[in-house]
């Protein structure tokens, strides 16, 4: 057993439903096996554990490790592709990129630096959209698997509007996709997700053939795009001629509680409450909506309706794997959206980043750090004499410090990471 001491920050009782976030400045967290069996302030727990090893973690924060609910494999190298809406950046920087993943070594490069992308920036878990080429995401469970990074992902399928390159038929996308969760799903920490691109590339026998994936593949997960663009929304009414974006997966029976949708950033009520009403997810990516320009996400009228809302990079379109720029991001948003935005504390900004990723995700045994849970989780400790540290050494409180660091911390500022109490990054 391990002893892990510092200043802990978690949120286990939900701040959009009246939870707060709790902490310790020092705190004791006994882990043995990668789950933790003991916690509580450092002094009262170190008697009662006087032969385990600690690991002191000294001038930082201990949080969980993040939760991104949505990032694309493929689109790695292609981050800061700025100043185009969604359609022209997927027709200009994406979808080049997404067909150089045929070349199967080229994809591995890919991989391993998507995944080191992401636990270098306390990512411990992710809901990852796969490539078109199921050779491509055999490479990313391969890369995650290796690194232990929980990664739900699948084949991407589109079947029309998209290069030759990158198309398939009902067939092989069941096919294929049926292969590949053989292959991965319930292997180690990886599950399959059915992952057509979005309703703007895939048909209606398309969407079915997904559907027959998900009914035979029992626990796989379901992920997608909605309501992202103005015109994406117009052209997918035109191609689909019913009333709701939702409707174009919900009609073939894919929105459930382990469905995650990206964006929704201009839903109808119907939609919200058919999303509600299924327990499906929306992946709020507010630093990809910023950029393209798609919109302001409004998330009061998400929790007004009970839908159930987490963070993704959006990797490429969003700026970047750090989960912290995310949470900055969206507390703008609803900060822009002025009375029509959410009041976001720094406690949302966790919890969205972590517990709320979890429960998304269906990971009951991550996301906060109490006794019960896998050790998943991720030290911040700013460089000295940084900006960040400063502003962390006088912070006036544990919520004053989880705002300085939402606002100030990056990725660089992630000493070491743990998956099931293994370290990651040290």
């Amino acid at each position: 057993m391990t002893i892990f001491r510092g200043a802990v920050l978690d949120t286990p009782d939900d701040p959009f439903a009246g939870g707060t976030l709790r902490s310790c400045s020092d705190e004791g967290l006994v882990v043995r096996d990668g789950v933790i069996v003991a916690r509580g302030p450092f002094a009262a727990l170190r008697p009662a554990h006087p032969d385990e090893s600690v690991v002191s973690l000294d001038g930082g924060l201990l949080l969980p490790g993040f939760v991104d609910t949505h990032v694309h494999f493929p689109q790695v190298h292609v981050i800061g592709g700025i100043g185009l809406p969604l359609l022209d950046w997927l027709e200009r920087r994406a979808l080049p990129e997404e067909e150089r993943l045929a070349d199967t070594a080229y994809a591995a490069q890919v991989a391993a630096d998507f995944v080191s992308g992401l636990v270098t920036a306390g990512t411990t878990a992710a809901m990852v959209f796969g490539a078109h080429f199921p050779a491509a995401v055999d490479a990313l469970f391969e890369s995650a698997a290796t690194a232990g990074l929980r990664v739900t992902a699948g084949l991407v399928v589109s079947d029309r509007n998209l290069p030759r390159e990158l198309l398939t038929s009902p067939e092989k996308a069941y096919e294929d996709s049926a292969g590949l969760a053989r292959r991965w799903h319930g292997t180690g920490r990886a599950r399959y997700a059915v992952t057509p691109r979005f309703s703007l590339s895939c048909s209606d026998p398309l969407l079915a053939a997904c559907a027959a994936v998900l009914d035979d593949v029992p626990g796989a997960f379901f992920t997608s795009h909605v309501n992202e663009n103005l015109e994406e929304i117009e052209k997918v009414a035109s191609l689909f001629h019913l009333s709701t974006y939702v409707a174009t997966y919900d009609r073939h029976g894919l929105v459930g509680p382990r469905s995650v949708l990206a964006h929704n950033v201009h839903p109808g009520d119907d939609e919200l409450e058919a999303l509600a009403a299924r327990t499906a997810s929306i992946a709020h990516c507010p630093t990809s909506n910023a950029g393209l320009g798609s919109g302001l996400f409004p998330l009061a009228r998400h929790v007004r309706h009970g839908v159930r809302v987490a963070l993704g990079s959006d990797v490429g379109a969003g700026s970047g794997f750090s989960l912290l720029k995310e949470g900055l991001q969206a507390y703008f948003t609803q900060r822009q959206l002025g009375d029509a935005g959410y009041a976001l504390t720094p406690a949302h900004l966790l919890h969205l980043a972590t517990a709320a990723g979890a429960a998304a995700l269906d990971l009951p045994d991550v996301g906060h750090l109490s006794v019960g849970q896998r050790f998943d989780a991720q030290w911040l400790r700013p460089a000295p004499g940084s900006t960040y540290d400063v502003a962390l050494r006088n912070a006036t409180g544990p919520e004053d410090a989880l705002g300085k660091t939402f606002t100030l911390g990056t990725a660089t500022d992630v000493a070491a990471v743990w998956i099931d109490g293994d370290a990651v990054v040290r």
